[in-house]
């Protein structure tokens, strides 16, 4: 099964974050407290409701170096649809993911997979532990603060023109760190660190686009450190919140199903 995802594996860690956007006048900027930061951030993820976006991506690894071509469509609370295109412009897969079942066709083989989106199928497919509510934020590199909007962060300060805002969780160990632009509170820098004090996780977003005013990055990448692996990715067109948007995707009826 995962030989069969490994279209897919490209989309993987897409969590994160470097970048500038448009700037206001530095006097116009207002320095927010940590609360209102975090309540104007996921204000700002929740106001994208359906995104569509096409671009490049780049994989390396240890086990190969691949770049590909794709379209994806979100359309929250529950769909993810992606298509995966090779030179020119050949269809390679088409993969629809739902908060409850999952389809996978290989173009190329004639083969489609179906089954539930479990988290063990969700990890097989994106190769990131991510529910899958977050795996829609993640293609759009926002990140779900619901949890913090009512939790003191660690610890609080601004660096130059950087919000930065880090959260340890006392059970694991484990602390996030947030690096957000000032002017267009866009995240521009996101880590995860272990127990051991690790980077486990790295990542930055750049090419800021303005989406429902929205800060959005056109170019991502992200460093996987444990799996020695690095994603980029390059998005050429964004839209958001588009009326009238509908997922169409529908195996052949010569294809081979084969239920996961």
């Amino acid at each position: 099964m995962r030989k069969i995802f490994n279209f897919i594996v490209l989309f993987n860690l897409i969590l994160i974050i470097h970048g500038c956007v448009p700037s206001k006048p530095t006097e116009d900027v207002e320095i927010l407290p940590s609360e209102r930061l975090i309540s104007k951030l996921e204000a700002n993820r929740r106001r994208i409701q359906s995104f569509e976006g096409s671009g490049t991506i780049h994989i390396q690894s240890n086990k190969y170096n691949n770049s590909a071509s794709f379209d994806v469509i979100l359309m929250k609370p529950d769909s993810i649809y992606l298509t995966i295109m090779g030179p020119f412009g050949i269809e390679l897969a088409q993969a629809l993911v739902t908060n409850k079942n999952f389809i996978f066709y290989d173009a190329l083989q004639n083969t489609a997979y179906e089954g539930e989106s479990t988290d063990e199928v969700l990890k097989d497919i994106f190769k990131i532990d991510l529910p899958f509510n977050d795996l829609l934020d993640a293609f759009i590199g926002s990140v779900n603060l619901t949890p913090k909007l009512y939790k003191q962060p660690t610890s609080y300060s601004v660096d130059y023109d950087k919000y930065v805002i880090t959260y340890r969780d006392s059970l694991t160990d484990i602390s996030t760190q947030y690096k957000v632009d000032i002017r267009e509170l866009g995240i521009t820098n996101y880590e995860i660190t272990n127990k051991d004090g690790q980077v486990a996780l790295e990542g930055k977003y750049s090419q800021f686009g303005l989406l429902e005013n929205v800060a959005v990055p056109y170019h991502i990448e992200v460093m996987n450190k444990k799996e020695n692996q690095v994603v980029t990715i390059d998005y050429k067109s964004m839209k958001a919140n588009k009326q009238n948007i509908f997922i169409d995707f529908k195996v052949p009826q010569d294809a081979t199903v084969i239920q996961w």
